[in-house]
């Protein structure tokens, strides 16, 4: 990736940019472990091993160390805090995704309001870590293949979302065995193929929605026979229905331009 635009920080701050949709930040790691929130759009975090969705609904912990590159979808304001490594408010050692509720939300594009006297920062960033502590792991996440079968299986199934692709069709394709392709999702991803497959529709779903598409034009393009069909998978998946998700990614846009 390229076009970073926003230097990567050697220091822990608290801080929030405007992107346009489509640009993309290059593959970088930090000293410090951060925390990223989008409060309008959509942004896409990859590492080697996943990628990730973040919305106004999720933030994702990103532990210190880790590569990862960014993508964004629709105008989007995204909001980055980094915490130093002795005193993490989190403790998980890999990319984690936290729920947001409307308090946690306030708090977090509070604590990156430009020009935040120090001691009103900290004050606020210690009520975040608190709600951070108690919030909900979102385990919404698209593992990368390594086996180069599944690869190309997974690179089959999301080139074109609306066919109902089988194992059976995908083994024809991919040089394996549908027993062998069946034991690649499980060993690979920890789940079957139909359930891989609903998180990756739902995932271009998110992304789809952001970037204007309404919710039956979401679904169909993502695959679902109805759109009542999509609507019951998309709210069980990510907590909200699409209709709320897309006005919630959208919704801030007005405000982001006028602060910006």
């Amino acid at each position: 990736m390229s076009q970073n635009s926003h230097p990567v920080s050697p220091e822990p701050s608290s801080t929030w940019h405007n992107h346009p949709a489509g640009h993309t930040i290059e593959r970088h790691r930090h000293p410090f472990h951060q925390l990223i929130y989008v409060s309008s759009g959509v942004f896409a975090v990859r590492t080697e091993e996943a990628a990730w969705v973040i919305s106004s609904a999720r933030a994702m912990w990103v532990p210190a160390g880790t590569w990862h590159q960014h993508r964004v979808y629709g105008s989007s304001r995204v909001h980055t805090f980094g915490f130093t490594t002795d005193a993490p408010p989190l403790q998980a050692d890999a990319p984690t995704m936290v729920s947001v509720d409307v308090f946690l939300r306030e708090l977090l594009i509070a604590c990156s309001e430009p020009g935040l006297p120090a001691e009103e920062s900290g004050r606020i960033k210690a009520v975040v870590r608190d709600r951070l502590r108690r919030s909900h792991i979102q385990p919404l996440v698209l593992p990368a293949p390594q086996d180069p079968r599944l690869a190309r299986a997974c690179a089959l199934t999301e080139e074109d979302l609306s066919q109902p692709r089988t194992v059976s069709w995908l083994a024809r394709h991919c040089g394996a065995s549908e027993r062998t392709l069946t034991r690649l999702f499980r060993t690979e991803f920890g789940m079957t193929y139909p359930q891989w497959r609903t998180t990756v529709r739902v995932f271009h779903a998110m992304i789809k929605l952001a970037e204007g598409a309404n919710v039956t034009e979401a679904g169909q393009e993502c695959g679902w026979a109805t759109t009542s069909a999509f609507v019951n998978t998309f709210t069980r998946t990510v907590g909200q229905t699409p209709g709320a998700y897309r006005t919630a990614t959208r919704a801030t846009d007005h405000s982001a331009h006028r602060q910006g």
